[in-house]
């Protein structure tokens, strides 16, 4: 198994998955390539440095699934996977040794836009879902996972831009699903007092969703009004 079903094997974040499985063989077809609506498949002289096996299944390793998902996917989608197989640890200098034995391949222009974007701080798809929107949108990128210091303690925020006062929030729904996370209303409490103590702090606070993601371009804008109006009224209190 490869690409984007290598991925969700390795337990790497995945985003808006095709309805069919990446398989890659060694060697070359001696036949004419078939189409498969289940399984697509690549023939490649796969390194024995690259081969894995997750439960008996081999797979590719989580650098080249890395690598192969970045070369491959579009970017919102590749930078996701690149992102949490960073964060658990995928060995960069070695994603970078597999992206220079590819120079001259198809994707591979892609694949070094995906890593210079890539940051293993991000907690979730969505966190790496807003930062994207930002910077395609044309904004600095926000720095992830910042603690911001309040009248009531300090609080870890997704995402923010320090030279700007801004607090980007990504709500994933199954923070208000019970569970793990508790009662939903008292979610939604601690949530409402967290920001209303960022807000005293002088921070301003923009949160997104899952639905909100549906619209990047959208979401570009938000952010670029919250930050232009957020460094105006800094700048008007100098």
């Amino acid at each position: 198994m490869s690409h984007d079903t290598a991925a969700l094997l390795w337990g790497c974040w995945t985003w808006r998955l095709p309805p069919f499985a990446h398989l890659t063989q060694l060697g070359h077809p001696n036949v004419e390539r078939e189409r498969d609506a289940v399984v697509r498949r690549h023939w490649t002289d796969l390194p024995v440095r690259d081969r894995a096996e997750l439960d008996g299944v081999p797979v590719t390793s989580l650098e080249r699934t890395l690598v192969d998902c970045a070369r491959a996917l579009p970017l919102e989608r590749s930078l996701v996977v690149v992102d949490s197989a960073l964060r658990m640890g995928a060995d960069r200098r070695l994603v970078d040794s597999i992206v220079e034995e590819s120079r001259g391949k198809r994707g591979v222009v892609r694949a070094r836009r995906a890593l210079e974007l890539a940051d293993p701080r991000s907690e979730s798809p969505g966190e790496t879902l807003v930062r994207l929107a930002a910077v395609l949108g044309g904004l600095p990128a926000p720095t992830p996972q910042v603690p911001v210091t309040t009248a009531r303690g300090t609080y870890d925020v997704d995402l923010a831009w320090l030279d700007a006062r801004v607090v980007i929030e990504f709500d994933g729904a199954v923070k208000y699903s019970g569970g793990a996370y508790g009662d939903p209303e008292d979610v939604r409490r601690a949530q409402d007092v967290r920001e209303a103590a960022l807000v005293a702090a002088g921070w301003t606070v923009v949160r997104f969703t899952w639905e909100d993601l549906g619209d990047p371009v959208a979401v570009g804008c938000r952010l670029a009004e919250a930050r232009r109006l957020a460094l105006r009224r800094r700048a008007s209190r100098r």
